[in-house]
Formats: structure tokens, sequence, C-alpha cells
């Protein structure tokens, strides 16, 4: 007897059933660092000494909003593709236009913390309150609509993190690595959807942390979608993860595209979809 005879583990909406076993989440993380810190790590793979401002990084995480961003939008949309925009509040205050762009296209756009050198982890409650404000105004004024979830810096919340969330009227949380589907966690501020955010498929860690060549990350997950059905077909979230200032450029959309072609040809098995998305489904059957 399986697991799944057994109907045991967190409920699955029905029309996650109708679609198949796989959810592949497509999801843009749009990052910015305050004027006086950059990316603790880049593509020439030698930190500076510490108290040195690292400019080349810094100017290299500018191509998000000034070049990856709209090229992603434009081969989202060429593919029929929504996405989710994970975003500093920075981001957010320094480009209004593309947040505008980004809603407008129909994609939704969720916190990620007003910058990324400001890590939930290191903050006491208070400051992590005003910063999930900050962060959630700059998504409003600019998108035009609240954000309805959130990721942080690192993907690392703090004891807090959840509360503070559901008390500021999010509906999900993406720091979530401790199951395979979406679950609803009890919060001090109420429930909260816990969405799963996995790594196997994910620029950042693939290219940039482990310097593999950008065909690893559609060699990883072809291999998941195709070899899925011999470890027992459960179903399973898994994230479609680019960083707009990493695959945000042509070798990385060639992988982005590749991928979401291939996960086309595999219908009834792996669907393209958004934590924006599964989270409504999640709200529509509670």
């Amino acid at each position: 007897m399986t697991r799944a005879d057994m109907n045991t583990g967190p409920r699955i909406p029905a029309a996650w059933k109708r679609r198949g076993p796989i959810a592949l989440s497509v999801s843009v993380m749009l990052e910015g660092w305050s004027d006086d810190a950059a990316p603790g790590i880049g593509p020439m793979g030698n930190p500076l000494r510490a108290g040195v401002l690292d400019l080349q990084a810094r100017n290299w995480a500018d191509y998000g909003p000034k070049e990856g961003a709209w090229r992603l939008l434009d081969l989202l949309d060429q593919n029929g593709i929504k996405a989710v925009f994970y975003t500093s509040g920075i981001v957010a205050e320094r480009y209004p236009e593309l947040m505008r762009e980004i809603a407008g296209r129909g994609h939704d756009v969720a916190g990620h913390s007003w910058a990324q050198n400001i890590l939930p982890a290191y903050l006491n409650k208070e400051a992590e309150t005003d910063d999930i404000a900050r962060c959630t105004q700059a998504l409003q004024a600019a998108a035009g609509r609240r954000p309805a979830g959130w990721i942080s810096p690192r993907c690392t919340p703090s004891g807090n993190t959840s509360t503070l969330l559901a008390q500021a009227g999010y509906a999900w949380h993406a720091d979530i690595f401790d199951r395979d589907l979406p679950y609803y966690m009890e919060t001090e501020g109420g429930p909260l959807l816990a969405m799963p955010f996995t790594m196997e498929v994910n620029d950042m860690p693939l290219y940039i942390r482990y310097g593999n060549e950008p065909q690893a990350y559609t060699h990883i997950l072809k291999r998941i979608l195709t070899q899925w059905s011999q470890v027992g077909a459960a179903p399973i979230c898994l994230d479609l993860t680019v960083h707009a200032h990493v695959f945000g450029r042509p070798f990385g959309l060639i992988e982005l595209l590749e991928c979401l072609r291939f996960a086309k040809t595999l219908p009834g098995q792996a669907w393209l979809t958004s934590h924006a998305e599964l989270g409504a489904l999640y709200r529509a059957e509670p």
C-alpha cells in the first residue's frame, strides 16, 4: 500500500488531480540591493575582502530590472505562460514602470523583502514588521495591487515571519522546504498557506554557486519529468526558477525556453502553473 492509497498527507485540489501529478511553477526572482550593498556571490567567484563594496557584482545584478525582466516578460508572453515575479521592494520603488508592465501582462508580483541584503533571520520582530510593510506598500503602489505571496531573501525566514505575513494579509509563504505539497499552517496571525519551494531547477545554485554549464538546468528538469513515474508518480510541487539578473540573459533564456517547451509535451503528467494559481486552487477548495 502506498501513501496515496492511505490518503495521508496534505490535501490535493480536484483541479490539480485532473491536470497531472507534477505542478511545475514558474517563478522569476527580481532582486535589488540597497545602495551600500551588493550580492554576496557573483560571476567572478572571488569575493572582495570584507568592507569593500563589490561594484562589479552590484552592476551585474542591475541587469535584472534593466534588461533581464523585460526579456523574460517577452519570452513568457510568447509562450502563453504566467509567472510570479518575487520582487524586492527597492526594485519596485526604482522601476515602477516595470512593475506596471508585469502586472499589466497578467503576471503576479509577490514580496521578496525590501532588499536582498536585509535578511529576516537577522531582524527583530519590530524591524521585520516594518520591512514587510515597506516592501508591501512599494509593490502595491507600483503594480497597482497588493501582493498575495512572499519569499524571503535566501529563502530564510525568521521565527516570526509566517505570523507577520498572516497578520499583514498575505495568502501564501514560500520559505517552505519540509513537504512536497502545499498545506495550511496555523500561525498566531491566522492560517497561512505554506507553499513548497524546490531548488533542483534554480539558476542561482546550479549556474552561479556550483558553476554548472547552463544546460544543466534543462537536463535536470528533463530528468525529473521523464523519470518521475519510476518512483511512484505521486503529486508534487516542482519549481522552475530563474533570477532576472542571471537567466534573464540570452544564454539563460535559451534554457528556460527549452524547459517550457519540453514541459508542454507531457500533458497529463506535468502542467505549467505558478504559486499564485496554486494558492487560488487551495483557496477555492478550503
